[in-house]
């Protein structure tokens, strides 16, 4: 079956215009170009690969020690949080985001064509967080404070030889978000596969465990896209060969903690 592609979505891809600008400059030129475009993305009729259900997922249940259950209850309770643009904290985090990404650049408002230039569909980010909530935000702003180098050369396209037409940056983040909730089966009371009662393991051990591993499987995600020569067409299929390297690597028996994984050694602070 041809992953290329996908129903009717909306999505923004990104041309790539120039190469090698300078990224410390308090006022960045724009090297990327917002183009329209149709094929499956996150957006209206969702139809990513993060959001298909997988014939060989297991329907067993697996039990929780009561600090899992605890911890799966709090992330569950994050994920429940939509994004609201009248409630202070999600402003603050979105300007929060804004100042991490382009350190010395001022943004005229959380409605700007600005943020285009983070990969955003339009002026306003708010409307592409429908499909992650407001920890798809959270997700982008830590990956931002706690590598900042990776953050920055996903964002600019800086490494390896990029493709002409670029998956845009910022709604690839929402789309990880998304699948990794799926793929772990975080919405369920009690994990029903290995990878989603792996993941409670290290999330016992860590709080912050979705967090990074969300910036584990972008620097992946990247990583995949780069070995595969991939285009905006080719999205679903990284997003695939994503998934199935993140469920390999989680379900190797000598791993104890996400920094154990091997594409963790992807990640540069």
């Amino acid at each position: 079956m041809d992953d290329r592609g996908g129903g009717g979505g909306s999505f923004v891809a990104v041309r790539r215009i120039s190469q090698g600008l300078d990224r410390g400059s308090a006022c960045h030129s724009t090297s990327a170009e917002a183009v329209a475009g149709s094929a499956a993305w996150l957006g209206r009729g969702l139809s990513c690969v993060c959001a298909q259900r997988r014939d060989s997922d297991a329907r067993a249940s697996f039990d929780l020690t009561p600090g899992q259950e605890e911890c799966l209850e709090r992330l569950q309770n994050r994920l429940d949080v939509a994004y609201d643009s009248s409630i202070p904290e999600h402003q603050e985090a979105l300007w929060a985001l804004w100042r991490a990404a382009f350190p010395g650049e001022e943004l005229h408002g959380l409605i700007s064509e600005q943020w285009k230039e983070m990969g955003w569909q339009g002026k306003d980010p708010s409307t592409d967080f429908r499909g992650g909530g407001f920890i798809s935000l959270e997700n982008l702003l830590y990956f931002a404070r706690n590598f900042p180098k990776s953050f920055q050369e996903l964002l600019w396209k800086q490494e390896g030889d990029r493709s002409l037409w670029e998956y845009p940056f910022a709604v690839a983040g929402v789309n990880i978000t998304f699948m990794l909730i799926q793929m772990l089966d975080l919405e369920a009371v009690k994990p029903r596969t290995l990878v989603g009662a792996t993941f409670l393991k290290f999330l016992a051990e860590n709080e912050s465990a979705f967090d990074l591993l969300y910036c584990i499987t972008f620097k992946l995600l990247d990583h995949e896209w780069l070995a595969m020569r991939a285009s905006y067409m080719d999205f679903n299929a990284v997003m695939k060969a994503t998934r199935r390297q993140l469920e390999t690597e989680l379900l190797q028996e000598d791993i104890t903690c996400l920094e154990e994984l091997p594409s963790y050694a992807l990640l540069s602070r």
